[in-house]
């Protein structure tokens, strides 16, 4: 394990590649040069070849009756080809600097139009810079001052070489022509052209991969730079993708996922016991409230039905007057009441008795709640079924009081008469929660109260405490379940609850 570690260690890795790029690159600059070298020695060595060639050539046209031309003919000798090889003329040159023979005809002797003989002087003759082959040979003569060598010129470069030879008739002197140091040059600038043609795609390979591992190094970092800001920023559900890897930034961003988990962890237990602690105070003072609060109600509700009773005026008018009034008096006291009571459903604890529960028959019965008010005013009510909809965990008196708050929401809505309300039931893909959407063709939400529908106390009504969708949401999420709004102003409103399948959560709590 700890091996696996030390390769993984991006360090390690990175030194293990700059030592490959080292190698290769020494490897393809030795290459280079090894080729390079061979060639050179084998255009050496075809030069040699040639030039012993061409004076193989000038020694037989000594002792032979054939002319150079003829002679090379013979030979089939590719160093001697006219076209492709490398010797371009031999010369055969007495001792008076008369040329005896040439490959080139022009440099031949030529006879006149009487037939007399026409020789042609090698100092006529254009040659490249000339050199000697064997030095030795001229030591014990001086050369002749019409055979000018030129001492600069190289053995390995192309030229003119003599070669002086002793007959019979005297010395005579062979050169040999070959072809124009270009050809040497071209070729060295080539091999110059190459190497570094090489080593330029090798430096862009190695850019090119060092590019990549920086680019790879610094994208986790740029990533680490960029949540660590919105963690500062209090957003703690940021994680960085390179957990994954198993080098030094993986580790980073490992300890770095694990840090904001257990920061958003922390939040949400400092949100619950908040939240805990203010239900608890809320719930407390909401009792001792609605304790001196109903006291008096109910004192005067029942001074109303005893005044009612007793003290009712004889005068008809009077008392219908007074019936009036007392009338009023029992209904504001009944909406306080149902204010106390809405507040205390929400600052209290739920007292849930979870069963599985079917969904169409529990929407049936809230529907039947608002039947006759949504005849009254024209509204159409459906019940929709998308699949097969499977049971759910609930309390059926809680469930059945979401549903009937929801459906009355939406009649009230729907500003006249006609319109529509509909309940459609789903389940998901996976069967782990089942679906139930509210849906109303009513006046819509605006989209900046969108967000504040379920906060507590808040209401687009002139009568409504603000309390309902805030304990509908109390309620569903305390059964594990969620709830949306999607509204469009002018349209109307979808309310979306999801929750828990029978069988599932018993499944997770087996597990």
């Amino acid at each position: 394990m700890k091996s696996s570690l030390k390769i993984a260690s991006f360090r390690l890795r990175l030194l293990l590649l700059l030592a490959t790029l080292l190698g290769l690159t020494l490897g393809v600059q030795y290459y280079v040069n090894r080729l390079s070298a061979r060639n050179n020695t084998r255009f050496v060595a075809d030069q040699e070849g040639a030039i012993m060639a061409g004076l193989a050539l000038g020694v037989n046209a000594l002792t032979s009756p054939k002319n150079l031309d003829e002679i090379r003919k013979d030979l089939k000798q590719p160093l001697l080809d006219e076209n492709t090889g490398r010797v371009k003329n031999v010369l055969v040159v007495d001792s008076n600097g008369n040329v005896y023979d040439s490959l080139i005809d022009q440099y031949a002797p030529q006879k006149n139009d009487d037939g007399t003989k026409r020789d042609v002087h090698f100092a006529d003759v254009p040659l490249p810079p000339l050199i000697g082959l064997v030095e030795a040979a001229d030591s014990t003569q001086s050369r002749p001052s019409w055979l000018k060598v030129s001492p600069t010129v190289k053995l390995s470069d192309a030229g003119a070489f003599y070669y002086p030879v002793e007959t019979d008739k005297g010395r005579y002197y062979v050169v040999v022509v070959l072809s124009s140091t270009d050809t040497l040059r071209s070729r060295l600038r080539e091999q110059a052209s190459n190497s570094l043609r090489y080593t330029l795609i090798l430096l862009l390979v190695t850019t090119l991969i060092t590019g990549m591992l920086v680019f790879r190094f610094t994208r986790p970092i740029k990533d680490l730079s960029t949540a660590a800001r919105r963690v500062a920023g209090g957003d703690f559900s940021i994680r960085v993708p390179a957990a994954n890897r198993r080098d030094e930034v993986g580790a980073l961003a490992a300890a770095f996922n694990e840090m904001t988990a257990k920061l958003e962890r922390s939040r949400q237990l400092e949100t619950q016991l908040h939240d805990a602690e203010k239900a608890a105070v809320v719930g407390r003072l909401a009792s001792a409230i609605a304790h001196e609060i109903r006291n008096p109600l109910n004192y005067i509700n029942l001074t109303l039905d005893h005044l009612r009773s007793d003290f009712a005026p004889e005068d008809p008018q009077k008392n219908e007057t007074f019936e009036k009034l007392a009338t009023q008096l029992k209904a504001e006291v009944a909406r306080i009441d149902v204010h106390i009571t809405d507040f205390l459903s929400y600052s209290r604890p739920s007292r849930l008795e979870p069963r599985s529960l079917n969904l169409r028959t529990e929407a049936e019965s809230a529907m039947r709640m608002v039947e006759v008010q949504a005849a009254d005013s024209g509204i159409e009510t459906r019940i929709e079924e998308q699949g097969d909809v499977p049971e759910v965990m609930a309390d059926r008196q809680a469930l059945r009081s979401v549903l009937t708050n929801l459906l009355l929401n939406s009649l009230q809505a729907i500003d006249g008469e006609g319109g529509s309300v509909a309940v459609k039931l789903s389940g998901d893909l996976a069967g782990a929660r089942a679906t139930v959407a509210v849906t109303d063709t009513g006046r819509g939400i605006a989209p900046e109260d969108i967000s504040k529908v379920f906060e507590p106390y808040y209401s687009t009504k002139e009568t409504g405490t603000g309390l309902g969708l805030a304990i509908i949401k109390k309620v569903v999420e305390d059964h594990g379940g969620t709830i949306t709004v999607n509204s469009k102003l002018g349209s109307g409103t979808t309310f979306t609850i999801t929750l828990p399948v029978s069988g599932k959560e018993e499944e997770k709590e087996t597990r």
